[in-house]
């Protein structure tokens, strides 16, 4: 076991230590570019809640559902574009940068990842909707900020 943990721990710095030149700064322009997004970014990065959502104005969106094609395939918010989480950077050029991007996933964590990436990337257009599918649901899917709404007074 012990055998096994040390080659682990000497490949890897091998293949560290391989890495050519232009590979280190890529990583170097990458991480630059996450830092100067993270300094930027407002508090929430890009969150919105359901129930910010009239029912009207869900069509202004171009809504990625972030989940792979079998969840997609159980059930989506009408209207969705299934691009799996782990492939918004490979098809980047399939999502509008001219009008606002809503991704959503199960619960918000892997589409905020794939937000992040697009944001960083770029696409400033971009909102992670909190609480992903399952939340939405829940809240009343394309009813929710009417549910959410106070009773009018008489």
């Amino acid at each position: 076991m012990q055998s096994r943990h040390i080659l682990a721990v000497l490949m890897a710095s091998a293949s560290f230590m391989l890495l050519s030149p232009a590979q280190a700064d890529n990583k170097a322009a990458a991480i630059d570019e996450m830092e100067a997004y993270l300094d930027f970014v407002e508090y929430g990065g890009g969150v919105i809640f359901a129930e910010q959502i009239p029912r009207e104005d869900w069509a202004r969106f171009h809504v990625i559902d972030a989940r792979d094609a079998g969840q997609f395939a159980a059930g989506h918010i009408d209207g969705a574009h299934n691009l799996d989480w782990r492939r918004v950077l490979a098809e980047r050029d399939s999502i509008p940068r001219d009008r606002p991007v809503l991704i959503y996933c199960n619960t918000g964590s892997l589409s905020a990842q794939a937000g992040f990436a697009l944001r960083v990337a770029g696409w400033d257009n971009v909102l992670i909707l909190q609480g992903g599918f399952e939340e939405w649901k829940a809240k009343g899917g394309f009813d929710a900020a009417a549910r959410a709404a106070p009773a009018p007074r008489h």
